[in-house]
C-alpha cells in the first residue's frame, strides 16, 4: 500500500455528516458505496485554527508506530504472524519504489491464485478482545458504533503495548500516516485552494475532532481511570482514524464486517488491478484472488477501489501518475444565481430532494453525470418552465424514478453554456495555483520540515494537474457541442432567409 495508505476494498468509504461540534455515534455506521450517489454540499466548519493545529503538531507526537519505510518492524510483524497461525506465504515485505514498503512475490504466482489466508483470529474487528476488558465493556454498553469503537480500541491497545497481543502489528503501523488529517489548515488552504478535496479534508478533520469531543464528553470524562487524557486525546485520535481511513476494509462474506487485516495492509494500490480482499469460507481465511501472474521480485498489488486521485489523496496520502487512473474525476461546483427570477421556487424544489443552491458533481475524462445536466437545466430554466422544476430537481438528486435522462432541447444551449462557465471558472483557479506553485515560499528552518513541505506541495501539484486535465477535456467537449448547436441554428436561419427571399 502506498504506505500512506492501505485500504483494500472498493466497498467501504465512511460517510461522515458534519455537525457543529459533536457527532452522534450513529453517524459512524459504515455505509456501502453501492448505495445511490447523492450529491451534496454542506457548510464547512473547522474547530482547529491554523496556529492551534501547528502548535499541537509541534508539541505532541504519537509514541507508538514506526517510520513509514521501516522494514525492521515489518519483519517482526511477519515473524509474529507466522508464529500465530499465518500460513507460509508466497510474498515478503520489502522496500519498494511505489509505497516505500510493500509485499513482493518470493515465488511464481499464477493468475487466479488465492493468496494471504489470514485467519479471523489475526483480524481486528469490533468484536476483538480488549487488553483492558473494562474499557471495552464501557464503550459497548454505550452502543459506540464500529468506527469510533475501533479507533478507541487501537489507542487502548497501543497504550498497553507489552500486554497487548497486537503490539507487533501496532509497532509496524506508521507513526504518522500521510492522510490529509495531518495537513494543517494553512497547508490545506495553500496547496489545495483550487480543488474541492480541500473542503472534504476540512470536513473530515472537523468530523474526527467532533467525534473525539463527543466521546470525551459522554464517556471519557466519566471514566478518567480507563481513558486518561494523556493517552486518549485529539492527537492519538487523529492517528487512529488515519489508520482506519487508510486500512479498514469491509469483508462482504463476513456479513459485511469492517476489519483491520494485519499483513494484508502492507499491500500497495494499482489502478490497473481489480482484485480486493474478502473472507473465503472454504479456507476460513481472508484472501484475495490475483487477476494477473507475478514473477519473483515483482510487487503484488491490490485495488483500494475505483476512487479518484483526490479520494486517494484524502485517505491514503498519494496521487497516481497523471492519466493512469481510469476512475479519476474532478468535482465541479454549480450554483444558482440569486438574481434568478425563480430563485425561491428553484431553491424550494432543490431542498425537497436534499440539495442546495450550490452543488458539486463528479466529472470524468469520459463525460459528466446526468445529475449535473439536470441541475444545469434547472439553473437556466425560465419562469415558463416552473412546472418542470420539481422534475429537474429529482433528476439532479438521482431520485427520479421515471425519467433517467431528461432532455429539454429548448434550453440545451443555455445549460451547456452554464456548465462551460463553471468549468472555465474552476480552470482559472487551477491555472493560477499551478503557475504560482513554482514560486511558493518554502522557507522553513528544519530540513525535515522542508522535505515535508516539498512533499505536500508535490502531491498538490500532481492532484491539480490531473484534475485540470479532466476540466480541459470537459471544456473542449462543451465548446464543440455548443459550436454544433449554434452552427445548426445558423444553417436553419440561413435556410429560412433563403425561403423568405424566394417567396418575396
Amino acid at each position: 500500500m502506498a504506505e500512506a495508505s492501505g485500504l483494500f476494498s472498493a466497498t467501504l468509504t465512511p460517510c461522515f455528516n458534519s455537525l457543529n461540534k459533536t457527532i452522534p455515534f450513529s453517524h459512524f455506521q459504515s455505509q456501502s458505496q453501492s448505495q445511490p450517489i447523492i450529491f451534496r454540499k454542506r457548510p464547512i466548519h473547522c474547530s482547529l485554527s491554523t496556529s492551534d493545529t501547528a502548535k499541537s503538531t509541534a508539541t505532541q507526537t504519537v509514541p507508538w508506530g514506526c517510520d513509514i519505510d521501516s522494514l525492521e518492524n515489518a519483519s517482526a510483524l511477519q515473524k509474529w504472524l507466522s508464529e500465530s497461525g499465518l500460513p507460509p506465504q508466497k510474498m515478503a515485505i520489502e522496500r519498494v519504489e511505489v509505497g516505500e514498503r510493500g509485499l513482493v512475490a518470493s515465488k511464481n504466482i499464477r493468475k487466479g491464485e488465492k493468496l494471504l489466508f489470514v485467519p479471523p483470529s489475526l483480524v481486528i474487528t469490533a468484536d476483538s478482545e480488549w487488553s483492558c476488558a473494562e474499557a471495552g465493556k464501557v464503550l459497548k454498553q454505550n452502543s459506540v458504533p464500529d468506527w469510533p469503537l475501533l479507533a478507541t480500541y487501537l489507542i487502548s491497545e497501543a497504550s498497553q503495548m507489552k500486554s497487548s497481543r497486537w503490539r507487533n502489528y501496532i509497532s509496524a503501523l506508521p507513526r504518522q500516516p500521510y492522510s490529509l488529517l495531518y495537513w494543517t489548515r494553512a497547508e490545506l488552504d495553500r496547496y489545495l485552494e483550487a480543488s474541492q478535496i480541500r473542503e472534504r479534508a476540512i470536513e473530515r478533520i472537523t468530523d474526527v475532532i467532533g467525534t473525539y469531543n463527543d466521546l470525551r464528553l459522554r464517556i471519557f470524562s466519566n471514566y478518567p481511570h480507563l481513558f486518561p487524557e494523556e493517552v486518549f486525546n485529539i492527537e492519538t485520535f487523529k492517528w487512529s482514524f488515519g489508520i482506519l481511513f487508510s486500512r479498514l476494509v469491509r469483508l462482504p462474506s463476513m456479513d459485511g464486517r469492517v476489519a483491520l487485516v494485519p499483513w494484508a495492509d502492507m499491500m500497495n494500490h494499482s489502478c490497473e488491478v481489480d482484485t480486493f480482499l474478502d473472507y473465503d469460507r472454504p479456507s476460513k481465511g481472508v484472501v484475495f484472488t490475483t487477476d494477473r501472474p507475478y514473477e519473483p521480485g515483482e510487487q503484488v498489488y491490490i485495488s483500494y477501489g475505483k476512487k479518484s486521485n483526490g479520494e486517494l489523496l484524502l485517505s491514503y496520502g498519494f496521487v497516481p501518475k497523471e492519466g493512469t487512473n481510469p476512475s479519476d474525476s474532478v468535482e465541479l461546483s454549480l450554483s444558482l444565481k440569486k438574481s434568478d427570477k425563480c430563485y425561491k421556487e428553484k431553491l424550494e424544489a432543490l431542498r425537497k430532494y436534499e440539495l442546495s443552491t450550490s452543488q458539486c458533481f463528479p466529472i470524468q475524462i469520459t463525460g459528466w453525470p446526468v445529475e449535473l445536466m439536470a441541475y444545469a437545466y434547472l439553473a437556466v430554466s425560465p419562469p415558463s418552465m416552473s412546472r418542470q422544476f420539481k422534475e429537474m430537481s429529482a433528476a439532479a438528486s438521482n431520485k427520479n424514478t421515471t425519467k433517467k435522462d431528461l432532455r429539454y432541447p429548448e434550453i440545451e444551449e443555455q445549460a451547456l453554456q452554464f456548465i462551460l462557465d463553471a468549468c472555465e471558472s474552476s480552470l482559472s483557479k487551477y491555472n493560477k495555483f499551478l503557475q504560482s506553485s513554482g514560486s511558493m515560499d518554502l522557507d522553513v528552518t528544519s530540513p525535515k520540515q522542508l522535505n515535508r513541505r516539498l512533499f505536500l506541495k508535490q502531491l498538490a501539484v500532481d492532484l491539480c494537474t490531473s484534475e485540470r486535465r479532466i476540466l480541459f477535456r470537459t471544456q473542449y467537449i462543451l465548446r464543440r457541442r455548443l459550436r454544433d448547436i449554434r452552427s445548426g441554428e445558423l444553417r436553419a436561419l440561413r435556410l429560412f432567409d433563403g425561403l423568405r427571399k424566394l417567396f418575396n
